[in-house]
């Protein structure tokens, strides 16, 4: 009986959260420079004609909209995996330097190696995002690991990478150009080649993610408490780890840097669903999705038919919320 109480509102969450969901992708798909009717994107979504609607939203809105929610819930999913490992409730890929350090790698490899194929754009992302999130640990580790001092030595490192990404862009501009909207963090123009360069990254990691969450839970509680329940903390640390930096390393690989979602959305998701990561991890996802959709209609709909980079909007919701969360960090301490 009591587990059933607790059941009862954790599945009202899941259905108003997939709710969400749904809604926003529709609706990223009906609007737009043209309005499309939900009832007839509905329509187009599952009987495509040869109609100019059909058009729009197979060729354009529907790659574009999936995109965008894969990338949301890869950032959503790693920053509830980072935060949990690390037990700071202000890492997120963007603040821990891992989206400036995708970003370099990125363009070092368009500089100096342009024939690399497509796909190995997420694991060159990837590999960015390690060495950018080990040298934030050298840093903090030398002088006292805590919270806030991580998120400054990130924040650091994150702006350090970002100015050597700027030089490649004003050296090498003939190399690099076309790409300086996609660093402003957005999923604009995005095709279904970029769809399933994401694909196949961002589905297994998230499936992983999902496995992986109860050892999470046992990190979160404390490495002492984790060992003493049979734990390979540095085993599951690692792999998780690892699995954050390449969810954000194939996020940034499609739309470029987003900071802050990482953040917000799983503090929403803890705040929803407690604290146990076998919950918070799949709403992170979710969430993650919905919030990226949303946002990204709304850099749409702003100054159409241009368009704002998704990732300044979202920036301007979450530098708030990191001022928030550290305060409350500040008041509890």
């Amino acid at each position: 009986m009591i587990y059933s109480r607790r059941l009862a509102p954790t599945l009202l969450v899941y259905l108003l959260a997939l709710g969400l969901l749904v809604f926003s992708f529709l609706l990223a798909i009906s609007l737009g420079a043209a309005n499309i009717p939900l009832d007839e994107v509905w329509r187009l979504l599952f009987h495509p004609e040869g109609s100019n609607n059909a058009l729009i939203v197979h060729t354009l809105r529907l790659p574009r909209a999936i995109v965008a929610a894969l990338v949301g819930a890869c950032l959503g999913v790693a920053g509830a995996m980072m935060q949990g490992i690390t037990r700071n409730p202000l890492s997120e890929p963007g603040i821990m330097g891992v989206n400036a350090g995708a970003v370099l790698a990125i363009l070092v490899a368009l500089v100096f190696f342009p024939g690399l194929p497509p796909w190995s754009t997420v694991v060159v992302a990837a590999l960015g995002g390690v060495g950018a999130a080990a040298l934030v640990y050298s840093i903090t580790l030398s002088v006292g690991l805590t919270p806030v001092r991580l998120a400054l030595a990130g924040i650091a490192v994150g702006s350090m990478l970002g100015a050597a990404a700027s030089f490649l862009l004003i050296i090498f501009e003939d190399r690099t150009r076309g790409v300086l909207f996609s660093l402003s963090g957005s999923v604009a123009g995005r095709t279904w080649e970029h769809v399933w360069t994401l694909l196949p990254w961002a589905v297994p990691a998230l499936l992983l993610a999902l496995i992986l969450s109860h050892q999470i839970n046992l990190l979160s509680l404390g490495e002492d408490v984790a060992r003493g329940l049979g734990t390979r903390v540095e085993v599951v640390r690692l792999v998780s780890t690892t699995l954050a930096v390449l969810l954000a390393g194939a996020a940034v690989s499609v739309a470029g840097p987003i900071g802050f979602l990482g953040l917000m959305v799983p503090h929403a998701a803890r705040g929803l669903v407690g604290p146990d990561y076998r919950q918070v991890i799949p709403l992170s996802a979710i969430l993650g999705a919905s919030l990226m959709l949303l946002s990204d209609l709304a850099a749409r709909l702003i100054d159409k038919p241009l368009e704002t980079p998704v990732g300044i909007l979202i920036a301007g919701i979450g530098a708030p919320f990191l001022v928030y969360v550290a305060r409350r960090m500040a008041v509890r301490d």
